[in-house]
């Protein structure tokens, strides 16, 4: 069941929305363009906002699902199935095997995981992305840290889950943002070096 459960899970994470889309109503595939992700954001920059929107939302619901299904599907296997099949899912968003194995960087799906997963850590979460977002207009910059304020946040507070501090949860959301901080490796050298694009410009 456990295997199942993963691989299903990967299966969902690998849609490819972002290609998909841009190839259906566009003729293109997105990452022939722009920054070459295929994610909302480079949609959002190849083919207009409510491109962004599309595949944000189904990106994010991605994830959700993802863990949704553990319990709903697998009930009576062991409990952390649901971490297993979240990350399964970013997993399938970085290597989609419909769009061989080259996808996004997994924020959506990432922060729909973390929405299935801790409701009221994804808040947070939210609040320090569009906080660095609105300050500093690097989207990446938000996204790195509100991965990071994740793990932060399980280890310190634990406001979702049961007063023990379960070790699991925490490696949980320690490899979700080291996923993302691997996937966002490039933006962090132009961040360094002071080259990185800032939402709304130009390019």
């Amino acid at each position: 069941m456990i295997v199942m459960g993963v691989v299903l899970a990967y299966l969902l994470g690998s849609i490819p929305t972002a290609v998909w889309y841009g190839k259906i109503f566009h003729g293109v595939d997105v990452r022939q363009h722009g920054s070459g992700n295929a994610g909302a954001t480079n949609s959002l920059r190849t083919f207009g906002r409510k491109a962004g929107i599309i595949v944000l939302i189904i990106d994010f619901f991605k994830g959700f699902l993802a863990v949704k299904a553990a319990t709903l599907l697998f009930p009576d296997t062991t409990q952390y199935l649901f971490l297993l099949m979240g990350i399964a899912a970013v997993v399938g968003h970085l290597f989609p095997v419909f769009a061989q194995f080259r996808g996004g960087k997994g924020v959506a799906t990432a922060l729909g995981v973390i929405a299935a997963s801790f409701p009221l850590t994804v808040l947070m979460c939210v609040a320090v992305f569009l906080i660095i977002v609105v300050t500093t207009k690097y989207v990446s910059l938000g996204s790195i840290l509100s991965a990071l304020f994740f793990p932060i946040q399980i280890g310190f507070n634990m406001w979702d889950i049961n007063p023990e501090k379960d070790p699991y949860y925490l490696a949980f959301a320690s490899v979700l943002f080291l996923i993302l901080v691997f996937t966002h490796r490039h933006n962090i050298q132009r961040l360094l070096s002071g080259t990185e694009n800032k939402f709304g410009s130009k390019k």
